[in-house]
């Protein structure tokens, strides 16, 4: 099947509509993109319906089947660092994590092509999976999505082949080490033509679309009736601890649920700033926000996701100019390096990049990803992380520390240098 983008998804109008958004990627912060030019809501995923090229197999999972057989307990996840609390006058390590959203196992083939690079560098990432992707589309009317009728959804479900492929490299990224949180469902942006989006869920909406997310998630097998894929060897109601909505919308009433819930984090914010994260919702959910970083050759900032940068580069198009695109790729490469060497030598915040497994404008995305990797991988102190694993970390800390991490402002060392100001930590 041809690649389809799940931004064909949307319709003309919506996309027209789109263009007039405040801010790229979300309803955030003005200053996270060209005030001139800002973008439409992300549509984020996969690059195509169809199976993935020389998609990898797995080992089948040897452990204690949970529910129809969809998924499995073998035991703690592989691969995990044990969080240490600073030493006193200790410099922070440099976290920084690398994020996908949708996360399909398509004909793109960027799914088994992260993994391979993740495993070159002993990188740990967050894979974000939309539950619909566990869903052939022979099944979408198993969907019932909030506010909109039975099988809407605007991604596109997945061929048999795809989910297939999407399983077993789920398996395999949890294997190696990864984190597989949730990007929800059916990707209701606030962009569409009728404005119906998750922006206007209430907390109920959510309980309703993460229940179905996790349900399509661990009862697979009985979708899908797929009896050649081996079990995820992971139990995924205890695995998922946070995600990341569509668009980056509807924070405020998933807030709530997900701490009923007894997730630990939400990746949904916009605009942030590169400072210290801390806790909303009464402290129950760390807010890990994605990071408006420099944008070269602009004085305005731009965010740390790969659309956001598109949008600014090409207005929305994904298409652009192919005469470019050498020139788009280095921009896009040099932002994230920017807002890496930024932290890196200032305050040492936790550094966040979002991404899609999209070949947009002829891949450059995925290309500046690979290439920022690379480069910021082996530098000392710098920890590539999944979003559960800095949660980890954070957790074991002081508050006291944690606190006057977050009295650094963006790009500021301490002025005294680090053993003096966290020399009294602990």
């Amino acid at each position: 099947m041809a690649a389809i983008s799940r931004r064909t998804v949307l319709t003309a109008t919506a996309a027209t509509a789109a263009l007039g958004a405040v801010a790229a990627c979300s309803g955030g912060s003005s200053g996270s993109t060209d005030p001139t030019g800002s973008a439409p809501a992300p549509t984020t995923g996969t690059g195509s319906s169809g199976p993935a090229t020389g998609s990898p197999t797995t080992t089948p999972a040897k452990g204690t089947p949970i529910g129809d057989g969809s998924t499995s307990d073998t035991g703690p996840q592989p691969n995990q660092p044990k969080p240490e609390k600073l030493k006193p006058g200790e410099r922070p390590p440099q976290f920084v994590v690398f994020s996908w959203d949708g996360a399909g196992g398509t004909e793109d083939g960027q799914f088994p092509r992260f993994l391979k690079l993740a495993e070159e560098h002993k990188a740990s990432m967050t894979f974000f999976l939309s539950g619909i992707y566990a869903l052939p589309k022979g099944k979408a009317d198993l969907y019932h999505p909030p506010k909109h009728a039975v099988g809407a959804s605007d991604i596109p479900y997945l061929s048999d082949g795809a989910v297939k492929a999407t399983l077993k490299l789920i398996s395999q990224a949890w294997s190696a080490g990864h984190e597989i949180g949730t990007h929800f469902n059916g990707h209701f942006c606030s962009t569409r033509s009728d404005g119906n989006g998750v922006n206007k869920w209430a907390p109920e909406d959510w309980q309703s679309e993460i229940d179905q997310a996790v349900g399509f998630v661990t009862q697979w097998r009985t979708n899908t009736g797929f009896t050649d894929v081996d079990p995820l060897p992971f139990d995924y109601k205890k695995e998922l601890i946070g995600g990341r909505t569509p668009c980056l919308e509807g924070q405020k009433a998933l807030l709530p649920t997900i701490a009923n819930l007894g997730w630990k984090y939400d990746a949904s914010s916009s605009g942030g700033l590169q400072i210290w994260p801390q806790k909303v919702q009464d402290g129950k959910i760390w807010d890990l926000q994605l990071q408006s970083i420099p944008f070269p050759g602009h004085t305005y900032q731009v965010l740390s996701m790969d659309y956001n940068i598109l949008a600014n580069q090409s207005a929305g198009s994904t298409k652009g100019d192919p005469a470019k695109y050498n020139d788009w790729r280095t921009q896009a490469r040099d932002a994230y390096l920017a807002g890496f060497d930024r932290a890196y030598n200032g305050n040492r915040a936790p550094f966040f990049i979002g991404n899609h497994f999209e070949q947009w404008n002829g891949g450059i995305y995925m290309d500046a990803v690979e290439e920022t990797l690379k480069t910021i991988a082996g530098k000392p102190d710098v920890r590539l992380v999944s979003f559960k694993q800095l949660v980890e970390w954070l957790d074991v800390q002081d508050q006291s520390t944690l606190r006057k991490l977050r009295t650094l402002n963006v790009g500021q060392a301490p002025a005294g240098g680090w053993e003096s100001f966290l020399g009294a930590a602990g």
